[in-house]
């Protein structure tokens, strides 16, 4: 019975002393608080702050969306760990650090992609082949850039999708910039009639180019027609020619539809032909009759012309 009571005070006496030890902390706690709260809202300020600022020297949006994302990361976890400490827990700010420390070899194997992705977004930041809103390719990946996150880089295609990819593939695989200059070389192939003069099908060509307004030449782009190919029943030429890529892909595509069209009524309209492909028959057997029979019209214009 007496171990019983005495049981009983030791732990009424605990729990005197944790709600006394705990009321006498309720100060740092109370501190620690307020500490994480001001962090945060500094740490939003300072990230807005330094985004603008950045923005506004380097003209780069996803570098400054980037280190302001950083700076207000790095604010909040100091002051979270200023917090722990103002708590009177500073052995657990001590041992989140010393954990940390501890587990980095751990965590290195464990998280290693994220790593690497995180690495390789800071990298880019500063380095990369790519502003935002600019078309890229990378990998097989087709579309305009849209953010630079720490993980990862979106791409939205033209097709309405958002890609992510992973920032360690943006800085190994290739990537090709079709607007960083802002100029992109279209071309396309085009057949004329053997009988046709090639030279001047060339130069039928190159006026039809220049009346689209959305055609660039100059002294480093220059447009130019050689002769592709001698198909079947056509002289194929090729038309190479310079487009706007700043709205890329809508305005290019249709300046290139443009252009396919004024070609071809240029041809058309100054005699040119453009015969479809010769099919050739031929028939194994000379005791099997084949019948022929002519279209009525096609008949008469042979007489006509006898």
């Amino acid at each position: 019975m007496q171990a019983t009571s005495t049981g009983s005070r030791n732990i009424a006496q605990s729990f005197e002393e944790f709600y006394e030890n705990f009321i006498a902390q309720l100060p740092g706690i109370g501190l620690g608080l307020l500490i994480i709260i001001l962090g945060v809202l500094i740490g939003i300020w300072l990230g807005k702050f330094f985004t603008r600022r950045i923005s506004a020297r380097t003209s780069d949006p996803l570098m400054s969306r980037f280190l302001g994302k950083a700076i207000r990361f790095l604010v909040i976890v100091t002051a979270i760990m200023l917090a722990l400490k103002a708590a009177g827990l500073g052995g657990i700010a001590t041992g989140i650090l010393t954990a940390a420390g501890a587990g980095a070899v751990v965590l290195g194997f464990a998280f290693k992609d994220i790593g690497e992705n995180f690495i390789a977004g800071i990298i880019l930041a500063f380095n990369r082949p790519f502003d935002v809103n600019d078309t890229v390719e990378i990998g097989s990946v087709f579309g305009k850039v849209k953010a630079l996150e720490f993980r990862y880089t979106k791409l939205k295609t033209f097709d309405g999708k958002d890609v992510y990819i992973p920032n360690s593939d943006v800085l190994t695989k290739p990537t090709t910039n079709y607007t960083e200059d802002g100029f992109f070389r279209w071309d396309f192939s085009i057949g004329i009639a053997y009988e046709d003069n090639i030279e001047g099908a060339k130069q039928t060509i190159l006026e039809a180019l220049k009346k689209e307004p959305m055609v660039i030449e100059d002294a480093i782009h220059q447009n130019f027609v050689i002769e592709d190919e001698l198909a079947t029943s056509t002289v194929n030429l090729k038309v190479f020619f310079w487009v706007d890529t700043k709205d890329f892909r809508r305005q290019a595509m249709m300046t290139r539809g443009n252009v396919i069209r004024g070609v071809k009524e240029a041809l058309l309209e100054n005699g040119y032909n453009m015969p479809a492909d010769i099919q050739e028959i031929k028939l194994y057997g000379a005791e099997r009759d084949f019948p022929v029979r002519l279209d009525d019209r096609i008949r008469k214009h042979g007489k006509d012309e006898s």
